[in-house]
Parts: structure tokens; sequence; C-alpha cells
């Protein structure tokens, strides 16, 4: 292979820093957002978090259900449309916009999982009501946290939740750090959280990785992952409108850097929860339920039902199979 002169170097050097420039800049950011859901929207703000958004079907009767969407580069609160549309007629049904996505507070700030978890308080007061709580994935934890924090939760459902898998043999010790074998050394690199958000913060990578993370084929790639059948494509559509807005970039970059996990969430957070629970759960790409028999056997509150051929989103794909679940675990509380 002949090698490069100087010169060529410095002008594919050149040619690579200006293609990051330019990713980071020609992208429309200012879509228009509109709703995720066909159903009345108020905006609030939250005493413990900042402005909130939420979808409201208050016409029926019951004790509310509360839906909370997961974190990813370009989450929404369509990721939970197929259980608002299931239960509008039956209850009221609220699905809150996290902060930094959504019509939700997306300002430049630190995202944390205690941030999360008070949006969820919040959005809990702004009901005025007990509610079943329904999150997706690793907004588990934070319903998790905030349950600990509040008595107006009255049950948790998780769908494929985070904080049950085993943990990972090259993990650090201290939990803060994430521990990366270099394939040509054979070592081990330790990274903290902080040193990752660090480089990934830097305003150039940040809208560049974003830029790419939030390209249509990437969405649609990305969220493939999570479906055994055909892609659902009105997620995939209102995916990318929702991460082409102002500001999208800031949360998903915590979550990027592993920031918005909490450390030993199965012993921190889960193991203390007294509260009735259901997990729904299958295969999932991001991660797996190894712990969860543990948590069965030694907490009584718990239940769980393994709903079959799906990968992380069982109520897009098996909506009937996912609700028959809710109704059965309901239906114990009374």
């Amino acid at each position: 292979m002949p090698k490069l002169t100087d010169t060529a170097r410095k002008l594919a050097l050149f040619g690579l820093l200006g293609g990051m420039v330019a990713a980071s800049t020609i992208v429309n950011r200012r879509v228009p957002l509109v709703p995720a859901l066909a159903a009345r929207r108020v905006d609030f703000l939250g005493k413990r978090s900042c402005f909130l958004s939420c979808y409201i079907a208050d016409e029926a009767l019951g004790v509310p259900l509360l839906l909370i969407h997961s974190i990813n580069a370009a989450a929404s609160a369509y990721e939970m449309k197929p259980l608002f549309e299931a239960y509008r007629r039956q209850r009221p049904v609220y699905a809150l916009d996290l902060p930094g996505f959504g019509y939700s507070e997306r300002t430049q700030r630190e995202y944390s999982p205690e941030l999360y978890a008070a949006a969820i308080l919040d959005a809990l007061d702004f009901i005025g009501q007990p509610c079943d709580v329904i999150a997706l994935s690793l907004s588990s934890e934070f319903a998790a946290r905030a349950a600990l924090q509040s008595q107006a939760i009255r049950s948790l459902s998780f769908i494929s939740p985070t904080g049950f898998a085993e943990r990972n043999a090259q993990q650090s010790q201290d939990d803060d750090a994430i521990r990366l074998q270099i394939p040509p050394l054979g070592t081990l690199v330790e990274i903290s959280r902080d040193e990752i958000y660090n480089v990934l913060a830097n305003p150039i990578l940040s809208r560049t990785l974003y830029n790419l993370l939030t390209t249509e084929p990437s969405i649609r790639y990305f969220l493939a992952q999570s479906f055994k059948g055909a892609l659902n494509d009105g997620l995939a559509e209102y995916s990318w409108t929702t991460s082409h807005q102002e500001g999208a970039r800031y949360a998903p970059l915590y979550f990027l850097s592993g920031k918005l996990f909490t450390r030993r969430a199965f012993d921190t957070l889960y193991k203390n929860l007294s509260l009735p629970v259901l997990v729904l759960y299958d295969r999932d790409p991001h991660t797996s339920f190894e712990r969860l028999p543990d948590m069965l056997e030694k907490q009584p509150s718990w239940r769980a039902r393994r709903i079959p051929n799906t990968l992380g989103l069982p109520h897009f794909e098996r909506l009937d199979k996912v609700k028959q679940a809710l109704d059965s675990f309901w239906a114990d509380l009374s």
C-alpha cells in the first residue's frame, strides 16, 4: 500500500475535520414537531424538575394510568402509543414527555436519574390521585426511584426493564467506570462515565455523533433491533421528527455516556420496592434478565410474564398478550 505524503495526510485530515464541522451544522433542528398522540396535551412547571408536557385522555373513570417512555437518542411518548390507545376509553391515561424529549424542556443542563424520578413525581402531583405506572426500559429505574419516594404509585409495571442483567465481568469495581478491552493490546482501559461524557460533550463531536445517530437509516436500523417482525413505520417517522428539534441532543449525551443508569439498580432500587410490581419481558438486544428469577423468589409482591417472540417492545407486536397480563395484574390488586 503506498504511503500518504505529508500534504495528502493534511488534506485528508482537513477533509475529515471539514466533514465533521459540516455534519454538525447542516442538519435542520427546527423540523415542525407534531403531537405524538392524538390527545389533549398540557404543559406545566414541575416543582422538582423542569417544564414538562403530558398527553391526557381522561374521559373515562377509574384509577389513572401513567405511561413513561424509554430513554434513547430519539425517544418520545409515541413509544407508549399502543398502550395509550388501548386504555384511553377504560380509564384516565397520561403519557409524560420526560425532560429532554418531546414538548418538555430540552435545555442544556445536567440530566440524571434523580431528575427523571423528580419529573415522574411532578407528574404524579399534577394528576393528583394514586396511579398505576407503566415504564419502558431504562425508565423502569426512574419509576422505581420515584416509587421509593412517593405513596402516589399504586403499582408499577416494567416493560423490558434494565437493571436485571448479570454484572459485566469487565465492569470496574467502583461501578462508576467502564472497563474496555483493547484487542491489539489485550489490556483493559478504565474510563469513568464523567470522562466519557466530557468527550461526548465536545460541541463538534456531540453534534456530529448525534447527527449520525439520528439519520433516517440509523433510526430505522436501531429501532428494527427491537422488533421481531416488521418495524413500525409510525414510530420510526416520529423518532426522526422528535430528534430534529433544537436541544434534542443534550439528554441523549448523558444516556450514551452511561450517566443515566443507576449503579447496582437491582440492589439499590428494585429490592427495596414493597408495592405490587409486574415485569413484562422476553428478549431484548440491549439488556437481559438473569436476575429476575431471584427477585421473584424473594419478593412476593412481584410478578413476571414472558411475552414470547418479542424483542423489547412487546406492546407494539403482542399488544393482546401485554394487555391480558396487565389486566390480570391489576385485577388482583382489587
